[in-house]
């Protein structure tokens, strides 16, 4: 089992370095003074939360990787000025208040002179994610996977607290960012995809009822484009993570870029593989790039 284990995370640690070399070699040198230097914030979809190795210098419970898409793009780009203020279950107020003790809140770490900034943010605003995926799991245990208990339970919920609450408080947060930091270009990921696009399931891994598929489907896909309205009218660049279908937590190992509830390779469940990172970080290069 140990010797299964350390496979694993050599055979993962491989693959990001690898990853980070073809990265690097893809985009040319001449680039990094003008994005340097660069601030990684956000929660845990930009920490790399469950990913090995951890970062030793943030506090465990930021759940942070030294392999998560900001490292990545960084090694790409040569930047040499970087800071990483991700940290798991962020949400928009830790942007101005300290998530725990240790922490800075992370708009201090963006000053005037920041020339890139990356984030995923708003999907713990209103504990909105975790609601969601624990309640359905919950709801799809107790159905034995049939019907939409979940849809059922919570109706327009999720959705309603997404589109009235979560997207004024994505927009002020980018709109403070680019306050802060007026000649950086500020990029806004999209949630990558966490359950199947054509409403299939795999219960025995992402328990929720085969109904439910499409109900989270359809709140994910509000999050994403409450993202997209606040980066469009705050001048954001916005990286659509549409590549991400049919790489969903339903999906085997080599192919999924999320991990699901059961059985998955992270410690962090329900959150992107190293593959995952790996494609977030090539689509936020394109987007840097164009």
């Amino acid at each position: 089992m140990v010797t299964a284990v350390r496979t694993r995370i050599a055979a993962a640690l491989t693959t990001a370095i690898t990853a980070g070399v073809a990265l690097a070699a893809a985009i040319p040198a001449q680039a990094t003074p003008s994005l340097s230097p660069y601030v990684a914030m956000g929660d845990s979809y930009s920490a790399g939360s469950g990913i090995l190795p951890p970062d030793l210098t943030v506090t465990p419970v930021c759940a942070r990787t030294t392999r998560n898409y900001p490292n990545l793009i960084a090694d790409a780009l040569g930047i040499e000025s970087f800071t990483d203020v991700t940290c798991a279950n962020a949400k928009t107020q830790d942007f101005y208040d300290k998530q725990y003790p240790s922490l800075i809140p992370q708009l201090d770490a963006v000053t005037q002179d920041t020339k890139l900034v990356t984030l995923t943010i708003g999907g713990n605003n209103n504990d909105t994610l975790i609601k969601v995926i624990s309640s359905c799991i919950t709801a799809g245990t107790g159905t034995a996977g049939f019907g939409s208990p979940c849809k059922t339970l919570y109706g327009d919920k999720f959705t309603n607290d997404i589109s009235n609450k979560t997207y004024p408080d994505v927009k002020k947060a980018l709109t403070d960012i680019h306050a802060k930091a007026p000649s950086a270009k500020v990029v806004i990921l999209a949630y990558p995809q966490v359950m199947p696009e054509d409403n299939s399931n795999c219960f025995l891994t992402m328990p929720i009822a085969k109904g439910d598929v499409p109900y989270i489907n359809n709140i994910q896909d509000t999050l994403n484009g409450v993202v997209k309205r606040a980066a469009d009218e705050t001048g954001t660049t916005f990286v659509d993570m549409q590549s991400s279908i049919g790489h969903d937590a339903c999906k085997p190992i080599g192919t999924r870029w999320v991990e699901p509830a059961v059985w998955g390779t992270n410690f962090v469940p329900i959150h992107p593989n190293a593959l995952g990172m790996e494609k977030m970080a090539e689509q936020a290069l394109a987007a840097i790039g164009g």
